[in-house]
């Protein structure tokens, strides 16, 4: 009489193991590409609403937001409640546009709201899900005095240099582009420390609020970085573009379409890019 076979001997056991093994190993790298494929392209369409924004804020005042005043101006209203503009509003471009990406009960619910209150197309999901850090009070004039909240933010406009389409208190219009609004960068992503993700740092700490500040600005003076870890003095690179996707930074230019641009991007073509007004030429398959 033949018995059936109940179990594998230890050598059947072996094979199916190592074939297990070489088929998680394939599957494995092909996950980790879907994943980072599906994470840039919500980075880009997170852009992409970003530029729409920018320009339904053209299409209402006449001109895009401005950069804020200072990092420690906090969003302002008139009389009526509604957030000033313009030249008027201290805080950065990433509270002006609020009410063109569908947060618009944020913008009107006072300035601790706003502040505190993240807002998902601030983000990429390559790096992050939507976060925030607490610290003191150091608003001029002071919000509460204490402990506040504030949610940050994974993209920067162009730029701390004075050249871009985002400027220091005064708001710029299409015409002030003269180069070109398909060749001029609007905003990018920003290059961070990920090992102080969640704790205050340089370029992330006082959230998408900010008016002029390395937190919703970057420089174009050198090239963009990918994201790294434990760096000794994070301020030194806090004026960097960059992003935590593997070999490029998405950013978005000043007629809404999306690009993605290199690490190693020649500088000077960079700078380029970023100034709106220099009355230079490049070829934009050089980014």
């Amino acid at each position: 009489m033949i018995r059936p076979r109940t179990a594998f001997n230890l050598l059947e056991l072996v094979v199916v193991l190592a074939i297990a093994g070489v088929l998680l190993g394939l599957l494995v790298p092909a996950v980790q590409r879907v994943r980072a494929a599906a994470y840039n392209s919500q980075c880009q369409n997170n852009l992409h609403q970003l530029g729409l924004a920018f320009h339904a804020h053209h299409a209402q005042f006449g001109f895009f937001p401005t950069g804020g005043w200072e990092w420690y101006t906090p969003p302002a209203y008139g009389s009526n409640g509604a957030p000033l503009v313009g030249a008027q509003q201290p805080a950065g471009w990433g509270f002006q546009i609020l009410s063109f990406v569908e947060a618009n009960n944020v913008a009107k619910a006072g300035a601790v709201t706003a502040i505190a209150t993240p807002t998902p197309v601030f983000f990429c999901p390559a790096r992050r899900s939507p976060q925030t850090v607490v610290y003191p009070d150091e608003y001029t004039p002071a919000l509460t005095g204490g402990p506040l909240t504030h949610a940050l933010c994974d993209y920067a406009a162009s730029n701390l240099d004075g050249t871009g389409v985002v400027m220091q208190y005064y708001p710029v219009t299409i015409a002030d582009i003269t180069d070109g609004t398909s060749t001029t960068l609007l905003l990018a992503e920003k290059w961070l420390d990920l090992s102080l993700l969640g704790q205050p740092q340089p370029g992330d700490n006082e959230g998408y609020t900010a008016g002029w500040d390395h937190d919703t600005l970057r420089s174009v003076m050198d090239t963009p970085m990918l994201d790294s870890r434990g760096i000794w003095d994070s301020s030194e690179f806090a004026e960097h573009f960059g992003s935590s996707h593997p070999a490029k930074l998405n950013a978005v230019l000043a007629d809404g379409s999306v690009r993605s641009i290199a690490y190693g991007v020649n500088v000077q073509v960079f700078q380029l890019l970023g100034n709106k007004s220099d009355g230079a030429s490049f070829n934009l398959d050089d980014l």
